[in-house]
């Protein structure tokens, strides 16, 4: 078979001191069962989860580690009981691997919220191996976490969708988002940019929040119907109770985020939904029952997103020709596309392009 042939190599991290050094090793794959689908990689967006994980922010990685998880490439192998996939599709993979497959989650459509999911890097699999993403030359996953893409979608924007795009459209979608609905966006940088373009393509009115003057026109440019400064004294004011859906894509809060004055905008049974994910030791800014009881409020998250919703986003992205803002680069210099991204200088998204293969 032809991936019995694949060498997996990849972009590790293998001193949390040098957490942006990455080192090329050789590891261990996931074992290759019936469901699984190989892929040779030509493509992986860099996401700031991959940040959190490589700086040890989300906990302790299991070293070596190859960090990736929005990842474009071909089928070089399927497993005997694969029956979506064969040889030479264009295929993405996102931040999740496997699940169970068995519980009342993957059977409603829900396999994101599976308990016994198994990550696309970090996590490890019931026979030891750990798995390893996307800045590498191959990967293997099951088949239910692997999502066909559409021939007018180019690889290299279609990468940063299968995390950074479904982490925001799912939330969405769920929410209601679409004509007659007024959406916020919170923070406008990877995730909050392609929450403006999928809002806008759904037909909702978009009310874009950032505190970056510089960020402004770029914004505008992406469909955001209104543009909020909130380093302005006062910003929410007068916008009490427009918004039914106010989604927040920041990864960074601090006590000093006015939470309260975000969650006044929601109109009657508005919904604040979080899909960025903090450091463990940045916490939500405090909230008081007063914040919440007025309007009636709800205050929840989304987990990056299911199967059948990235075939609805893809064909969302197919339809209406959504391109993602990014910038391309060479694998080997993900270092500097990594720190790029912890120092925000990233305008929207950056892509590595495989160089190891």
């Amino acid at each position: 078979m032809p991936g019995e042939q694949t060498k997996f190599l990849g972009y590790a991290l293998t001193d949390p001191s040098k957490w942006h050094d990455l080192k090329v090793i050789e590891f261990k794959p996931k074992t290759f069962e019936p469901q699984d689908v190989e892929i040779s990689i030509t493509h992986c967006g860099v996401c700031g989860s991959d940040v959190h994980t490589l700086t040890q922010g989300w906990g302790e990685s299991k070293l070596p580690l190859v960090v990736g998880h929005e990842i474009i490439g071909t089928v070089t192998r399927v497993g005997d009981k694969v029956t979506e996939f064969k040889i030479g599709d264009r295929v993405g993979v996102g931040a999740q691997r496997g699940s169970c497959l068995q519980c009342r989650e993957c059977k409603d459509d829900y396999e994101n919220y599976c308990t016994n999911s198994i990550e696309t890097y970090n996590s490890q699999y019931p026979d030891g191996v750990v798995a390893q993403g996307g800045y590498s030359t191959a990967i293997r996953a099951h088949q239910r976490f692997v999502f066909p893409i559409p021939d007018e979608i180019e690889s290299r924007y279609a990468a940063s969708m299968m995390c950074a795009g479904l982490t925001v459209y799912s939330p969405l979608k769920t929410h209601g988002a679409g004509p007659s609905k007024k959406v916020g966006i919170m923070g406008i940088g990877g995730l909050g940019h392609y929450a403006v373009l999928w809002a806008k393509a759904m037909g909702a009115e978009v009310y874009a929040f950032t505190h970056d003057e510089s960020k402004v026109e770029d914004i505008k440019k992406m469909g955001a119907d209104h543009v909020i400064n909130t380093g302005k004294k006062d910003f929410s004011k007068d916008l009490t109770r427009t918004l039914d859906i106010l989604l927040s894509t920041r990864d960074v809060f601090g006590d000093s985020t006015p939470l309260g004055e975000y969650l006044s905008m929601l109109y009657v049974h508005g919904r604040f939904v979080t899909v960025g994910i903090p450091d463990v030791d940045d916490t939500l800014p405090p909230i008081h029952s007063f914040d919440l009881v007025p309007n009636g409020c709800l205050l929840g998250g989304s987990k990056i997103g299911s199967k059948k919703e990235c075939l609805e986003m893809l064909e969302l992205a197919r339809s209406k020709g959504v391109k993602p803002w990014i910038e391309e680069l060479p694998m080997r210099e993900v270092g500097k596309a990594l720190q790029n991204l912890k120092d925000n200088k990233v305008r929207y998204r950056y892509v590595v392009k495989q160089d190891l293969a």
